[in-house]
């Protein structure tokens, strides 16, 4: 870094501003609620998994359908409606041999649409 720029993002303070960081303490969730929803934003990290969503924001689709749609193996799209299904993010229900997949509830296609909101600012 030139010598000549102060380094705006290192802190020099040697002061805790005790208030603030109670009060901030105090609002924040519970630990295992912050490691959950850290676990809920790692199964949006994989593109496959965003695709599927984006994919049953418009219909109730089956494995096949997906597979199709994605150009993906039957198996690979199952491994990945199994997390999604695991994280609470989609639902199944089966009709005779077919088991079609949907969005568990709306809050999946709220999370989508304000992390797609904020990549396209």
């Amino acid at each position: 870094m030139n010598a000549n720029i102060p380094d705006i993002d290192k802190c020099d303070c040697t002061v805790i501003h005790e208030d603030v960081v109670r009060e901030v303490g105090r609002l924040m969730p519970e630990e295992e609620n912050l490691l959950d929803l850290a676990d809920l934003f790692k199964v949006f990290g994989d593109s496959t998994r965003v695709k599927i969503l984006c994919a049953l924001f418009h219909a109730e689709l089956c494995v096949c359908d997906i597979a199709a749609l994605l150009g993906m193996t039957k198996s690979a799209i199952s491994h990945q409606l199994r997390l999604l299904k695991q994280s609470k993010l989609v639902k199944n229900r089966r009709d005779g041999k077919v088991v079609y997949y949907s969005l568990d509830d709306e809050h999946v296609k709220n999370i989508f649409d304000q992390g797609l909101a904020h990549v396209e600012e």
